[in-house]
């Protein structure tokens, strides 16, 4: 077993709930894989959080895809807010890092429930004609990716520690800093 390590500021540590709630309403994130001469190659990709895993689309060919072919193991980073207080020289951040494997979906039902997750996730109002319509139309072009989770960490800052700040949106934390608890 591949041994993760710990967070050295355990105070600022999210529980798993936390951190799969972030993972739950963001919708976009960075990949970082094992790309060309041992560059590490990260790139934002949009995502969704089902079933415990993550997914995604891509083109089918390109410096992603060809990394992971070459090396499945990943790590993807969500920031679920970033809020700037030029007065501290700080943010006030809650982020998540999930480590794991990354594989190119091939089944027809595999592939058929990511993009429903994520035709879902990202037009929730559409309607199940139109989705149907949509994803057929693309299907020969699709390609779903599935990252399998091994480690899963969240972090928060110091200041948010035992506040329910965290939980959230950025939308809501926009807030003056004076309002923000310290």
């Amino acid at each position: 077993m591949v041994m993760f390590r710990e967070m050295r500021k355990k105070k600022q540590i999210l529980s798993q709930e936390d951190c799969a709630m972030i993972l739950t309403r963001g919708t976009s994130g960075v990949l970082a894989l094992h790309g060309d001469e041992g560059y590490p190659y990260a790139v934002p990709m949009s995502y969704v959080y089902h079933n415990g895993k993550i997914y995604f689309h891509s083109a089918k060919s390109g410096h992603k895809l060809d990394a992971i072919r070459a090396n499945p193991k990943a790590s993807f980073c969500v920031i679920g807010q970033d809020h700037i207080v030029p007065e501290e020289y700080t943010t006030y951040f809650c982020s998540v890092i999930v480590f794991g494997k990354i594989r190119i979906l091939e089944g027809e039902r595999e592939k058929r429930e990511a993009i429903e997750a994520l035709s879902v996730r990202y037009a929730p109002g559409d309607s199940a004609d139109h989705r149907e319509y949509t994803i057929q139309k693309e299907w020969k072009q699709l390609c779903l990716l599935e990252l399998s989770i091994d480690y899963l960490s969240g972090k928060e800052a110091i200041e948010l520690v035992g506040s329910k700040l965290n939980n959230k949106t950025m939308d809501e934390t926009s807030a003056k800093s004076e309002d923000m608890p310290i």
